[in-house]
């Protein structure tokens, strides 16, 4: 299982709940800033992309990303143990 980052911008119309569940329905995640979760996956980051698009507008950003093996953070939404022990594999 790798873990991803998803980011976007929800410009005008911002049904952020339709997003957020389906963010969530992924199982094991995380909320980490107020537009940037992570999740953790079997799925590719475009596999992941086809399924979120499906809830956000064309004006609207989205961004998806596999993690590295290295991160940084302070003050996250998330706890520090869920990112230490998913964000970050060796």
């Amino acid at each position: 299982m790798k873990c991803y980052l998803i980011s976007y911008d929800l410009i005008n119309r911002r049904d952020y709940n339709v997003l957020y569940d389906a963010i969530r329905s992924y199982g094991t995640w995380a909320k980490i800033n107020e537009s940037l979760w992570a999740i953790v996956t079997t799925q590719s980051a475009l596999q992941i992309y086809e399924n979120l698009i499906k809830f956000v507008d064309n004006d609207d950003r989205l961004f998806v990303i596999k993690s590295g093996g290295e991160a940084a953070w302070i003050n996250a939404i998330s706890s520090d143990d869920w990112l230490k022990s998913n964000l970050i594999k060796k």
